[in-house]
C-alpha cells in the first residue's frame, strides 16, 4: 500500500509541473506503454500459436486498464462476459443484434449517469464508450455472416463473420492496447487477419510496419508539444473568463476560433500514439497503392492533410476521428436505409453519436449545428453545380486563393463555436450569448431562407414550376 502511495505522489508531482490533471497523465503513459508492448509482440510471440498472443493483449489491456480505473475494470469485463453468453444464447439473429445494442448502449448511459460531473472526466465510462461500439459492432458482423454474400455491401464482406468468436478472442479484441482506452474502433476480422498471420503472409513480413510506426509516434510527439505549447496562451479557463467577454465581438470570434484549433491537436495526439501502436502490431495493414507500396492506414483515425487543409467543415468530418465516424456510417446510418430518407437517417445518426457521449446538452448542441451546417454546405454545393456563374467562380484558376482564404475564415470563425458546447457543457451558453448566437443565426437562418434563393438562383427547364424544380432537387441528394 505504500509503495502504491508513493507511486500515486510520483505521478501527482509529475502532473502539477506540467500542469495536466493525474489522470491525464495516466491516460498519456498508458498508450505510450502500448509501443513496447506491440514491439514485444512483433518479434517474440506473432508467429507463436495464436492463442498466445491472445492471452497477451487480454493480459497487458486489463492491466493498463486497471493502471487508469482500479477495480471499476471490472465493468468491461461483464460486458464482455455478457455479450459472450448473448451469443451462445441467441446466435447471430436480429434478436441477438436488439438485445446486445439496448444492453450495451443501456449499460454505457447508466454509467455517464453514475460517473458524470459538470467537467469532462477520464473514469471508466471513457473507454467504455469505446467498448460498446466495439460489441455492438461485432454483434453486427456475426449477423452479417449468417446472411448470402451476394446480400452483403463490400464493406461487410470484408467484416462479417461466419462463426462466433471464442471468449479468448473477445477479451484479446476488446483489451489490445492499441484500441482499449480511446480506439481506434477495428473489426474482429481485421483482428484476427492479423493475429493469424493472414497480414504476415500478405505483406511478407509485419515487422516492416515498425518504421511507419514510430513515423506515426514521431507526429503524434509533434502535435502534443504544439497543444502544450499553445495551451499556455489559449486554453480553457480563458474562454470562460471575463477577459474573454471584455473583448470585442471580432476578437472574441478570433480568440474562440484559435481555441477550437488548440483544443483538437490533443485529440490528434492522441489518436496518432494509439494509430502508431496498431502500426507496430501489424494490425493496420491494408494492402499495397498502384505502386507496390504497402499501406499500414486501416486504422488512422485523423487524414492530417485534409484537416489542417480544411475549407468546409465537411473536410473536416471526413478527416477527424474518422474510425468513429466510419464505424456510424456502417453500422447506424447504412441499416437505416430502410427509412428511405438520407436527411432522416443522417438526423438520428447525429442523434446516436450525442446519446453515445453522454447527456451533456452541449453534445447535443454540437451534434445540431453539424447537422445545420452540412445541410448549408449541401446547399451551396448545389447552387455551385447548378447555376452557370457560381460554376465559373468556383472553377476560376485566378480566384483560387481567395477561395481558400473565403475557406478558411469560414472555417475558423465556426470552429470554436461549434466546438464549445462539446467542452464546455453549459458555460458554452455565455459564450454563444457573447457572439449574438451568430451560428444559430446564420445556419438556421439560412435553412429558412435556402428554398426562396435555390429557387431563384438555379435554372428551371421551361413549363417547370417552382415546386416541381425544388421537389427535383432533394436536399438529401
Amino acid at each position: 500500500m505504500e509503495v502504491e502511495d508513493v507511486n500515486k505522489g510520483y505521478l501527482l508531482r509529475f502532473s502539477d509541473s506540467i500542469g495536466t490533471p493525474e489522470p491525464a497523465v495516466r491516460l498519456l503513459l498508458s498508450v505510450l506503454l502500448g509501443y513496447p508492448i506491440a514491439l514485444f509482440n512483433c518479434f517474440y510471440l506473432r508467429r507463436k500459436p495464436t492463442y498466445y498472443q491472445h492471452v497477451y493483449f487480454t493480459i497487458t489491456g486489463i492491466g493498463i486498464g486497471f493502471f487508469n480505473f482500479g477495480w471499476d475494470i471490472s465493468h468491461s469485463l461483464g460486458c464482455v462476459l455478457v455479450q459472450y453468453l448473448l451469443f451462445k444464447i441467441l446466435s447471430g439473429t436480429r434478436t441477438c443484434v436488439a438485445v446486445s445494442f439496448v444492453f450495451h448502449m443501456s449499460y454505457l448511459l447508466i454509467g455517464y449517469y453514475q460517473t458524470g460531473t459538470e467537467t469532462y472526466d477520464i473514469k471508466w465510462s471513457m473507454p467504455h464508450c469505446v467498448l460498446t461500439l466495439r460489441l455492438i459492432g461485432l454483434t453486427f458482423d456475426y449477423y452479417d455472416g449468417k446472411k448470402k454474400a451476394d446480400t452483403l455491401s463490400p464493406i461487410q464482406k470484408t467484416t462479417a463473420l461466419t462463426s462466433a468468436p471464442t471468449l479468448l478472442e473477445m477479451c484479446g479484441h476488446v483489451y489490445f492496447p492499441g484500441g482499449f482506452l480511446v480506439g481506434p474502433q477495428f473489426s474482429m476480422r481485421r483482428y484476427l487477419d492479423c493475429t493469424t498471420l493472414k497480414f504476415e503472409k500478405e505483406c511478407g513480413d509485419l515487422s516492416l510496419s515498425i518504421r511507419p510506426g514510430l513515423i506515426r509516434f514521431m507526429m503524434g510527439l509533434f502535435y502534443l508539444v504544439l497543444y502544450h505549447f499553445a495551451n499556455s496562451f489559449i486554453y480553457d479557463d480563458l474562454i470562460t473568463s471575463d477577459a474573454f467577454y471584455n473583448q470585442s465581438f471580432l476578437v472574441r470570434v478570433f480568440l474562440l476560433g484559435l481555441w477550437g484549433k488548440v483544443s483538437l491537436y490533443k485529440y490528434i495526439s492522441c489518436w496518432l500514439f494509439t494509430e502508431g501502436v496498431c502500426i507496430m502490431s501489424g494490425l493496420t495493414y491494408n494492402g499495397k497503392d498502384e505502386k507496390g507500396n504497402l499501406l499500414w492506414n486501416g486504422c488512422a483515425n485523423v487524414k492530417l492533410r485534409v484537416l489542417e487543409n480544411a475549407t468546409r467543415f465537411g473536410h473536416l468530418i471526413t478527416s477527424f476521428n474518422t474510425n468513429t465516424n466510419s464505424w456510424v456510417a456502417e453500422y447506424i446510418y447504412k441499416r437505416l436505409k430502410f427509412l428511405g430518407n438520407r436527411s432522416l437517417s443522417q438526423a438520428l445518426t447525429l442523434l446516436f453519436l450525442a446519446i453515445w457521449h453522454g447527456f451533456h446538452v452541449g453534445y447535443y448542441v454540437c451534434f445540431f449545428m453539424e447537422l445545420i451546417i452540412m445541410t448549408f454546405e449541401k446547399d451551396v454545393e448545389t447552387l455551385v453545380a447548378k447555376n452557370e456563374f457560381l460554376k465559373k467562380l468556383h472553377t476560376d484558376p485566378k480566384l483560387v486563393a481567395l477561395r481558400w482564404i473565403i475557406g478558411k475564415i469560414y472555417v475558423f470563425s465556426f470552429m470554436g463555436y461549434c466546438l464549445a458546447p462539446f467542452c464546455f457543457f453549459t458555460d458554452f451558453w455565455a459564450i454563444y450569448q457573447s457572439l449574438y448566437y451568430m451560428g444559430f443565426i446564420f445556419f438556421i437562418g439560412w435553412i429558412v431562407v435556402s428554398p426562396l434563393i435555390m429557387a431563384r438562383l438555379i435554372p428551371r427547364p421551361q413549363g417547370q414550376s417552382q415546386t416541381e424544380q425544388l421537389q427535383s432537387n432533394p436536399k438529401e441528394d
